[in-house]
């Protein structure tokens, strides 16, 4: 069976979801929203969680009460994409067909990638705060700890909100300050990029706290594997091609990713594309071959940061074009690359980074330092932001 829809959203996270609803607000009445899941996460508070900062209902709502109203929630999975018919086939067998169609699932985790990575997160001294079910558990393993050895690990290639992997870091290292063990415990931030995040002014501050931190930053380096059973991960230097075995007591590991696997085998993503993201113009989120298929988020091959800062200019751009394009008018509107990351370096204050494609700040306000370490920030990134997320940004008024 086949249904028919004017715009079909896929993916029902912070894109979609905040998406449908600014779509309704501009006066499109048949809009429908591709999303398997029962509940709906707000994935900046799990570093929170996971630093023991956040309870965990704090990031969760059913995915029901988010939908906007009006807006058709088809609970099932995509499978594939036919950009020349305009259809979705999706997983219950049944198709769905479009005039407008916006790609945005997200990406996918690849906990195989690294041998013994899966069994080492969920061994008893493993996690990953990029999972919601696991987050709390790096709080358990965290705050218990008196000494001993904790690594933290991100990947190289595209991550969601890279700068995500460190904050648990931070927050873990300010409490064990405050409870007097921190010099007991030996703590390795495992990083594949010459420098702990990529802009200078930003760089500066965070390398202030992880000297006073006392932390071990491995530049140029990533984790090839992990022992679960000894406790050993296997982190190896890129630039030296050199390896070295650390035993340790908890590992804190973010996956690697790409686009989900089913987005790769469409004729959606570039040629050669291995990461499988929707080949689009990176200014209007159009895709660059058909012109009814559009894509914002982590699975849109542009070329920011991926973060739900980043979404949030995406969104009202990509609406806005969509409602252009509805109407056989140019695209006006333009994305000028702008990510966000707040980074959470002590347990009252952040670094807040704000910058462009190419790794230039670009503050919201000009000539104001965001990237200096404040307590107002913090304000902003754990309290005002969850607030503005559930009840403006889902409501596309954001």
């Amino acid at each position: 069976m086949a249904r028919h829809h004017e715009v079909v959203i896929i993916g029902g996270g912070n894109a979609g979801v905040s998406l449908a609803a600014r779509l309704k607000r501009y006066g499109i009445k048949d809009i429908a929203l591709i999303e398997p899941k029962e509940h709906h996460l707000y994935q900046p508070l799990f570093s929170h969680i996971a630093g023991g900062r956040a309870l965990v209902k704090e990031a969760v709502r059913s995915q029901e009460s988010v939908t906007p109203k009006g807006v058709a929630w088809i609970k099932d999975r995509a499978m594939d994409v036919d950009a020349k018919s305009n259809s979705v086939a999706l997983a219950s067998g049944s198709t769905v067909t479009y005039e407008h169609l916006v790609v945005c699932p997200g990406l996918q985790y690849h906990w195989d990638a690294v041998p013994g990575l899966a069994a080492s997160v969920h061994s008893p001294y493993g996690a990953s705060h990029y999972e919601f079910e696991l987050a709390p558990k790096l709080w358990t393993l965290l705050s218990s700890m008196t000494s001993g050895t904790v690594i933290f690990t991100m990947p190289p290639g595209p991550v969601k909100c890279a700068g995500a992997s460190q904050k648990p870091m931070y927050l873990a290292c300010d409490y064990w300050r405050e409870q007097g063990v921190l010099e007991s415990i030996r703590v390795v931030m495992v990083q594949p990029y010459p420098t702990v995040f990529g802009i200078p002014e930003v760089d500066r501050e965070l390398d202030r706290n992880i000297a006073e931190y006392g932390i071990e930053l491995r530049t140029n380096s990533e984790l090839v594997a992990v022992d679960a059973a000894d406790r050993v991960a296997t982190i190896r230097n890129n630039k030296d091609n050199s390896s070295e075995e650390l035993r340790y007591d908890v590992l804190n590991a973010v996956p690697p990713q790409s686009a989900p696997d089913w987005l790769k085998t469409t004729d959606l993503p570039a040629p050669g594309d291995h990461h499988g993201f929707v080949e689009v113009d990176t200014r209007t989120l159009r895709h660059s071959r058909y012109p009814n298929v559009w894509s914002l988020g982590d699975a849109a091959g542009t070329a920011n940061s991926k973060a739900g800062g980043a979404l949030r200019k995406q969104t009202k751009v990509l609406a806005k074009n969509l409602l252009s394009a509805r109407k056989g008018e140019a695209l006006s509107a333009k994305y000028n690359g702008y990510s966000v990351c707040p980074f959470t370096v002590s347990r009252r204050t952040v670094v807040f980074a704000e910058f462009d494609a190419n790794y230039q700040p670009m503050p919201t306000i000009p000539k104001v330092p965001t990237w200096k370490e404040s307590r107002l920030s913090w304000w902003v990134d754990r309290d005002m932001f969850p607030q503005v997320y559930w009840h403006l940004i889902l409501k596309g008024r954001a």
